[in-house]
């Protein structure tokens, strides 16, 4: 192996390192943005109203022969 070709090896070794470097924190930034994401759309979601007005036997048997 000769001065030239180890070179390019160290170079090439080392380019690849940082593009798994940058890759990973584009993926870590990406999972910031989701998780984001979904806490703002979680937040916007309105809990259902009570069911307060129904006979309390209602719900609790299911009809298995319709």
């Amino acid at each position: 192996m000769d001065a030239m070709s180890i070179a390019r090896l160290s170079t090439s070794i080392a380019e690849t390192g940082t593009k798994n470097e940058v890759g990973l924190t584009v993926l870590k930034k990406a999972q910031d943005i989701q998780a984001s994401t979904a806490e703002q759309l979680l937040g916007l979601v309105t809990p259902m109203p009570g069911a307060q007005n129904l006979p309390s036997h209602l719900g609790n048997t299911i009809n298995t022969t319709a």
